[in-house]
């Protein structure tokens, strides 16, 4: 079983950094692929980045490339977040989640492929 809790959450200004870590409490994180994704309020939720579970492949949204890297930590049991250059338009609630399908070793952006997800936590970027 997967039981996944982010932390790191918070307010900064435009232009500043935040790091979002996700833990598993279950013991087959590294049987999956880890996504992150997040949700503006009136928005759906959207696909952030996603890395393959032997963290060789890792995915971006367009809108996050450069600014943002996905890594993963698999005796911690742990994925993180590293996120620069944040703008106000990156406010949301960030979800991390699980994917035990995949096949290919290409990280999915598809957020139907994830069975996982924590309760997410608060990213708020002011102007």
């Amino acid at each position: 079983q997967v039981q996944l809790v982010e932390s790191g959450g918070g307010l900064v200004q435009a232009g500043g950094s935040l790091r979002l870590s996700c833990a598993d409490s279950g013991r087959t994180f590294i049987n999956y692929d880890m996504g992150w994704f997040r949700q503006a309020p009136g928005k759906e939720r959207e696909f952030v980045a996603a890395i393959s579970w032997s963290g060789v492949s890792t995915n971006y949204a367009n809108s996050v490339k450069g600014r943002f890297t996905i890594s993963r930590d698999n005796a911690k049991h742990t994925v993180y977040l590293q996120m620069n250059s944040l703008k106000p338009e990156d406010t949301a609630v960030y979800y991390c989640a699980a994917n035990g399908r995949s096949t290919s070793g290409w990280p999915s952006s598809r957020r139907y492929e994830y069975d996982y997800w924590g309760q997410g936590t608060q990213v708020t970027v002011s102007s």
